[in-house]
Parts: C-alpha cells; structure tokens; sequence
C-alpha cells in the first residue's frame, strides 16, 4: 500500500475517534435526539442532490431508517450522555461480533473456531469493562450495547437489500430517519429550538463534525479504499478507532484511565480482531 493511501487510513480512524469527542461536546450544549436529527438534516441535505433511489430500494431504506438511524444513531447519542468517550467507541464495536452471530443464526453463515473465540474474547472484555470504577452508571451502557445490536441488525439487513451506493444510503437513510428521531426529540426534549440559539462552538461542532467530518469525508474516503484494496488488509484498521478515541477522551475530555478499562479494551479490539481477519493477515505480518 503507497504512504499516501496509509496515511489516508490514518486520516479515517483519527477522523472517526474525534467524531465521539465532537458529539460530546456537543451533549453540552444541546438534547441529544436533537443534535442527531440536525445532523440526518445536515447529512440528507449534503447527499441528496448526488444520489437517486429506485422504488426497490425504498422498503429497506425504510427500515434502515429505523434499526441504524433510529436505534443504532438514537441509543447511541442517549447512551453518550452518561458514558465516557472511550467506552462509548469501544461499546459500539460490539457490533461487529453481535452480527457475526445474527447473521450465523439468520442467514446460516457457518462460524469457524477462531471467530466464535474472538466472539468469546470480545464478551468477557465487555464484562471487564462494565466493571471498570469510572463507569458508575449501568443505563449507559446498556443503551450503548443495544445500539451495537441496531448496528448489527442494519448489518445483516443491508446483505438482503437490492445494491445500493454506501453514500446514497447514508443519504436516504438519514432523510427516512429524520421523521422518528425528530418527533422522539419533540416526546421526550424540552426547550430544543432555544438551546440551539445559544449554543456556542460545542454544540455546533456536535452537529457539523458529525455529518461533514464523520458521515460524510471520512467515509468517503474509506470507501474510496475498500474499492482499490481487500477488505480483509482495510478493515484491521478500524480497529484503531476505539482505541484512539479513549486516548482522546483522556487528554482531551480529561476523562479517567484505569486497569479494567484498558483490559476490557484490549480483549474487546482484539478479539474482534481475531474474529473478523483472515489468517492470511496474520501470515501477511509475520512474515
């Protein structure tokens, strides 16, 4: 791989960790089912224009609309408000393994040994981690691990669904989500319209960050990347997100460190790790 494409997967996965600390930030200042229904407009808005969708493609927009846009992107944000950046990066990681095991359970897709032990590995380092002392509060969490599963089904949704360009699903998606996060925002928010009046640079970046740097740029770039190379060389560097982001959230935020966190951590990127890349990988860097 040239410098220049290694020096864009860098980009991308310091460019993702950020995206925690940004929409952090941006829970300071502003609700959060809010912030991410300013962000699907902002997203919808920038992706649209370039992008078309047939009628076949409308169902499973639709229901992405609700699994990733709702649960996955909703949770997510509910979750943020009492966990830290760090675990919020590594929580979502879950995904990955939790649709390994729907898509063994749905779609019949056989499971070798090495990936149910990194399955295993990643859910001990979950439990590790919830035990950490700098994670007082459960509900977090927990909305944090249900949004994994969002992902994961959105994961094995998309397999079924009829072809679709990744941007223009990031599109249609956010625009079809808009309706269900907005009136959960007007449910369940107070005084929305008024904290966005004065909202200064925090609660701005939350918004702009999110849909520019993350939804957008970073993911164009990516797969700008999945295009020219294996996914299995690719993917690995995913990995590094979780991880840059609680490095982040430490000098950035000021949040703590401690044992647990760093071992949940480690077991839950590594055997993700273990169970998503082919042996040739690790034959590739050992050699």
């Amino acid at each position: 791989m040239p410098l220049r494409d290694v020096l864009i997967l860098v980009l991308v996965v310091n460019g993702w960790a950020f995206n925690v600390i940004a929409m952090k930030f941006g829970l300071m200042e502003l609700p959060p089912l809010f912030m991410l229904t300013l962000r699907f407009m902002l997203v919808a808005a920038i992706l649209l224009p370039f992008h078309r969708l047939t009628r076949r493609q409308i169902p499973g927009m639709l229901l992405l609309a609700f699994t990733f846009g709702f649960v996955h992107f909703g949770l997510m944000v509910i979750g943020m408000q009492t966990a830290d950046a760090g675990t919020t990066a590594v929580f979502i990681q879950m995904g990955t393994p939790i649709a390994m095991l729907l898509a063994a359970f749905c779609l019949k897709e056989r499971l070798s040994y090495r990936q149910i032990c990194g399955v295993g590995v990643a859910f001990i380092g979950v439990i590790i981690l919830a035990g950490s002392p700098a994670l007082t509060n459960w509900q977090g969490m927990m909305w944090l691990l249900i949004s994994a599963c969002g992902w994961a089904c959105s994961t094995v949704i998309i397999k079924r669904l009829p072809p679709i360009a990744p941007l223009a699903m990031t599109g249609w998606l956010s625009l079809f989500a808009i309706p269900l996060v907005g009136i959960s925002s007007l449910l369940t928010e107070q005084h929305q319209f008024t904290l966005l009046m004065q909202a200064g640079w925090r609660g701005w970046l939350g918004v702009i960050y999110s849909a520019l740097g993350s939804s957008v740029f970073a993911y164009s770039l990516w797969y700008g990347l999945l295009k020219r190379y294996p996914a299995s060389q690719i993917l690995p560097w995913s990995l590094l997100s979780p991880a840059l982001a609680l490095l982040m959230g430490v000098a950035i935020l000021h949040e703590s460190l401690d044992h647990s966190k760093v071992l949940g951590t480690l077991l839950i990127v590594g055997g993700i790790l273990l169970a998503v890349v082919r042996v040739q990988f690790f034959r590739l860097v050992t050699d």
